[in-house]
């Protein structure tokens, strides 16, 4: 590990990734009284990139602290309930008491309203800045950047999403991102479903996993979990024509109710290509020296989870109470012990469900057994979703240092 100043707490930081976790964490940094900068390598705000994600209970939680409770209600449809369908068979799931509906959130809009509040507070942001190396010293650390400019301070955050780069500068040996074996897609369609807007239907069809909710208009959003071998860049899989997915998509779905009716309405202009799902492993080391990881470039559990955008705000808040109140070594190891036991048994819940989702032939001939399962669990919400809604983080809680590093 590389000396640092003993006694010392960072006053200011570099965060690497302008995505979600980034401003969130920039934010959470300067309400702890530390100066962040964020580093995007994108030339524009990521405009296009991802779909519609789930913003939960625990993660209005964490953005209220910041002050955004409003910003993000205000673009979020309210998931005012959920059903499990297997072809015409609706399970209609309980609901949790006591705590606030989940949002729908398109990531765009949670991308600008992010980058809007982080700038209205005087946070810098900067684009084209590809992180291709950093050094560290007792006083601080310096990262370079693919342009040939450096920038320095007290600490180096790694918000850099899956394939982070700062995960490889603390651990060469840490695990990249697993492929989940589905590719994701999405589209808006003028085909309405039964029911109000926001009950989201987790749909378990003939061949793979959809899901799809009525939206505040009418029309109904539909996203799809498409089984596929291997991974696809994200940049090669929008180089194959939305009408040839179009066609792979209702070859797949076609015959279910009521997905073939949701594929045929899909306009190929209107088809979202997300890409490939992944899910990080366990990573090892969280943090090296001045550098430390956040949100999905440390834990990003499927999207089964729901809690993907949730956990990277708690843990951005998380992470700037330990550096407000502890010096840096000290601080570091203290975020890690916060957060790793949570994102760790969330994730490891989430891969349960992945394997329902996208099941293999042997999976697939169980297929009975495992649906009762789930709908069992399902039934039972404070047990199944309890303890992940109902966390709540206390800014004003001082953090005490780990046993290890007093």
């Amino acid at each position: 590990m590389t000396d640092m100043n003993k006694a010392s707490k960072a006053r200011t930081a570099l965060v690497i990734g302008g995505g979600i976790a980034g401003p969130v964490t920039a934010m959470a940094l300067r309400k702890a009284g530390i100066e962040a900068t964020v580093y995007e390598a994108y030339p524009s705000p990521t405009e296009g990139v991802g779909g519609t994600l789930t913003l939960a209970p625990n993660g209005q939680g964490a953005l209220e602290l910041l002050g955004l409770k409003q910003e993000v209600t205000q673009i979020g449809l309210p998931i005012v309930g959920t059903a499990l369908s297997f072809g015409s068979k609706n399970i209609t799931i309980p609901q949790l008491d006591g705590v606030a509906p989940p949002l729908q959130v398109d990531r765009n809009d949670l991308h600008r309203v992010l980058h809007q509040a982080a700038t209205a507070q005087g946070i810098r942001i900067e684009h084209r800045k590809r992180l291709i190396g950093a050094e560290q010293d007792r006083t601080g650390v310096t990262a370079h950047f693919a342009d040939g400019s450096t920038a320095r301070a007290d600490l180096l955050i790694g918000a850099d999403g899956v394939h982070s780069t700062v995960r490889t500068l603390i651990d060469p040996d840490a695990p990249g991102p697993q492929y989940t074996g589905v590719l994701g897609f999405e589209a808006s369609v003028d085909h309405p479903v039964p029911g109000p807007a926001g009950i989201t239907h987790f749909a378990f069809g003939r061949r793979a996993y959809y899901l799809y909710w009525r939206e505040a208009d009418g029309r109904t959003r539909i996203g799809f979990n498409l089984p596929h071998d291997t991974p696809i860049r994200l940049s090669q899989a929008r180089t194959i024509p939305a009408a040839q997915w179009l066609q792979v998509l209702r070859d797949t779905y076609g015959q279910d109710n009521p997905g073939g009716a949701l594929v045929r309405a899909i306009d190929p202009e209107q088809l979202q290509v997300n890409g490939s799902v992944w899910i990080m492993p366990s990573v090892p080391r969280w943090h090296s020296g001045r550098m430390v990881l956040a949100g999905d470039a440390v834990h990003a559990p499927s999207n089964s989870s729901g809690q993907g955008a949730s956990l990277a705000a708690e843990s951005a808040i998380e992470l700037a109470r330990a550096l407000r109140d502890l010096p840096l070594e000290q601080a570091l190891p203290a975020y890690e012990q916060a957060r790793r036991p949570r994102v760790e048994h969330i994730a490891a819940q989430a891969r349960k469900v992945n394997r329902v989702k996208a099941p293999g032939p042997v999976a697939a001939a169980v297929m009975p057994v495992m649906m009762r399962v789930l709908v069992k669990v399902a039934m039972n919400p404070e047990r199944n979703f309890g303890p992940t809604w109902r966390h709540h983080i206390d800014w004003d809680q001082p953090v005490a240092p780990t046993a290890a590093s007093r």
